[in-house]
């Protein structure tokens, strides 16, 4: 049985583990990546993925220190400089934007592929092993132990769970997770919009699910549709004249009629969250610790904050001369990130909630409610801070 040493293995080959494997390399750490597809496919710039990110300024800070962002921006990024939000009239939308926090952006729309593809050329000489079966796993110390299906054997110090949402190793670890499925399905396209998106990330909270309008740099607006399941299958069911018709309506036309869409695909929704983030010998990342709801667009953000947070973590330890894989230190992520992803989860299942309650009144209240912020500069600073 051939038996290979690391100080670092990540398991997920996406964006979080891919910037995962970059943190750790340096640092200095022998690190290898493990990914059960192949390397992604290049970005092609006559094309536009469909899955985009609303990337906040943390996470720009941690691509850049990764050398990633320079050209990812080069490449192709959409900034948007506010947002608007509402539930019954665009006019009196919650507005907010990157003047509140003295930016000059909130964030930046980039696309899932271009990230990807950036962040995998920046890999180098990590040790990469694509198409691999993990057999089994073992957790601990002093080493953690997987074993691949093709016989082969791998060890270190650290193993970083970065295999989304129904995560391999978080269950060979017995780890357990809370949550529950929205009876939700997110549709996702780009339209073409008879009015300009104005470099603003655009949601009205329906009663039936929120709808999302983010800006594109080509112009058009990558929609986030998030509908009851059978609402979902009807509008993936209508041709394209239809659809654009339904969509315009659902969004009281603030961005003007929807003039252009792509094929629509769709993914269920639902809320999940680890018991556990740290074993001896194991950490999870990203979707295999968290997935939210993604009204907030803040599912790759998290995973992002905890690349950044394990980093720290481990740089600290070494600096002060600890064992920076020892569970006592590991556990110091593990309550860093535990506390700031269980706010976000609360906040978005409760937004979710409120504005989907059928009481008298209630959606009206929110609806002032949105107004009402909106003239109120310390709350509306405070809530362009989160947005961030």
């Amino acid at each position: 049985m051939t038996s290979l040493r690391f100080d670092a293995i990540v398991v997920g080959g996406g964006p979080v583990g891919a910037a995962a494997a970059l943190a750790l390399r340096g640092q200095g750490c022998a690190v290898a990546l493990l990914e059960r597809g192949g390397a992604p496919p290049a970005h092609d710039p006559a094309d536009y993925d469909l899955r985009v990110y609303a990337t906040s300024p943390a996470s720009m800070q941690l691509l850049d220190a990764l050398g990633a962002w320079p050209e990812i921006a080069a490449r192709r990024v959409s900034p948007y400089v506010s947002m608007r939000v509402w539930e019954r009239d665009p006019a009196h939308a919650l507005r907010f934007g990157a003047a509140d926090v003295g930016r000059s952006e909130l964030g930046w729309i980039v696309e899932h592929g271009l990230i990807l593809d950036v962040l995998w050329r920046r890999l180098g000489d990590i040790a990469r092993f694509e198409h691999a079966t993990i057999a089994s796993a073992e957790f601990g110390a002093p080493e953690s132990v997987l074993r691949l299906a093709d016989g082969r054997e791998l060890r270190a110090r650290l193993v970083v769970a970065a295999d989304g949402a129904d995560s391999q190793l978080r269950a060979l670890a017995g780890i357990d997770t809370v949550g529950w499925a929205y009876a939700h399905h997110a549709i996702v396209c780009h339209v073409q919009t008879g009015r300009p998106h104005e470099a603003t990330a655009w949601q009205r909270f329906l009663g039936t699910g929120p709808l999302a309008f983010l800006p594109l740099a080509d112009g058009r607006c990558s929609i986030v549709w998030s509908a009851e399941q059978p609402l979902a299958a009807e509008l993936l069911a209508l041709d394209d004249a239809a659809f654009m018709t339904r969509l315009g309506a659902a969004a009281e036309y603030a961005l003007g009629e929807v003039t252009a869409v792509t094929r629509r695909i769709s993914f269920p929704l639902r809320l999940q969250h680890a018991t556990e983030y740290v074993r001896p010998g194991l950490v999870l990342v990203g979707d295999a610790a968290h997935t939210v709801h993604p009204l907030a667009g803040q599912g790759v953000n998290l995973g992002f904050a905890d690349v950044a947070q394990l980093g720290a973590t481990l740089a600290e330890a070494r600096e002060a001369g600890r064992d920076p894989y020892s569970l006592r230190n590991l556990q110091r992520y593990g309550r860093a990130r535990k506390a700031q992803n269980v706010e976000m989860l609360a906040l978005t299942d409760s937004l979710y909630r409120a504005f989907r309650l059928r009481l008298p009144g209630l959606k009206a209240a929110l609806g002032l409610g949105l107004e009402a912020v909106d003239r109120l500069g310390p709350l509306k600073g405070w809530l362009a801070r989160q947005a961030l």
